[in-house]
């Protein structure tokens, strides 16, 4: 079965990044995740819309 979600980590190798700026991309809201308790994962589909440019973070009042 394919994973559905990335861990931070991994999203910021694949992305060639360091950890510290995925994390805070991640806290921006410009890089999508979803909490899991104190856990943060990316979701691969919406990493791929991010990247096809199909993604747009949510807007903060």
């Amino acid at each position: 079965m394919e994973t559905l979600t990335l861990t931070v980590e991994e999203t910021a190798k694949l992305l060639r990044i360091s950890r510290n700026t995925a994390y805070t991309l991640a806290n921006e809201g410009k890089l999508p995740v979803v909490r899991l308790g104190r856990r943060l994962l990316v979701p691969k589909k919406r990493l791929d819309d991010l990247l096809a440019g199909g993604w747009q973070p949510p807007k903060v009042a």
